[in-house]
């Protein structure tokens, strides 16, 4: 069964434009077939179809199935985006695969892109939690400062990735099972020695996610199923 974007269903009772066009159009369902939707924020609805239009595809719920994150702990990865934009839509699809509550572009001072469109991101992870059946869709902010996002307060363990110097341990050794996570992950040309000092003042801790030097791109894959990986090891 499709599952279709809803975030708004308990309000307006149908789906949205593109959601519809997608159903009637392209699917061909009709008046009294049954779809699953999901709101993003944590509740899958079992549908029936009442109305078959394009633009206002109308139902009437039948059942409403909480689903929570699956992962017990919120997880928030603080990417500088990568010059090549596939690449950064490559991560926002893994990562929303995996499990992720948050998704923060970085604004680093060797960051590649200084500027980006968050809507076809959005539009990417809507996309991979319906086709990995999930009922939570990660928050994909707006590009933000680095000095501005490590001064902002967080509930839970803080982490930077870098290559400089330094004493780093293994996210594996670090990291305790059941814990809030925020992890950053630089770019290319990894982040400045002011910003990896900017962000130890404020209680992030230096991390290392292997012996291998990994693309942007590539370790916020691997720092976010690392995280899992512990989580579900430890149930």
């Amino acid at each position: 069964m499709h599952i279709f974007y809803t975030p708004d269903i308990a309000a307006t009772g149908e789906l949205p434009e593109e959601e519809s066009h997608h159903s009637v159009k392209v699917l061909r369902l009709s008046e009294g077939d049954e779809v699953m939707l999901a709101d993003g924020a944590g509740t899958f609805y079992r549908a029936v179809i009442t109305l078959a239009h394009p633009k206002h595809c109308a139902v009437d719920i039948v059942e409403t199935i909480p689903a929570p994150p699956s992962w017990g702990f919120k997880l928030h990865l603080a990417v500088a985006p990568t010059k090549n934009l596939d690449r950064m839509e490559w991560l926002v699809e893994k990562c929303t695969e995996i499990g992720v509550d948050i998704i923060t572009p970085l604004l680093c001072r060797y960051s590649e892109r200084k500027e980006l469109k968050t809507d076809r991101l959005r539009k990417i992870a809507v996309s991979a939690m319906k086709q990995s059946l999930k009922a939570v869709c990660p928050v994909v902010e707006e590009m933000t400062d680095f000095r501005r996002f490590v001064e902002r307060p967080f509930d839970g363990d803080k982490y930077i990735a870098h290559c400089g110097e330094g004493v780093r341990l293994l996210l594996t050794d670090l990291y305790h099972p059941g814990h809030n996570a925020l992890v950053l992950i630089g770019p290319e040309g990894d982040f400045s020695p002011e910003e990896v000092a900017c962000a130890l003042a404020n209680g992030f801790r230096p991390i290392s996610l292997g012996d291998s030097r990994l693309r942007t791109e590539t370790a916020g894959m691997v720092a976010c199923h690392t995280l899992h990986v512990i989580n579900m090891m430890k149930k």
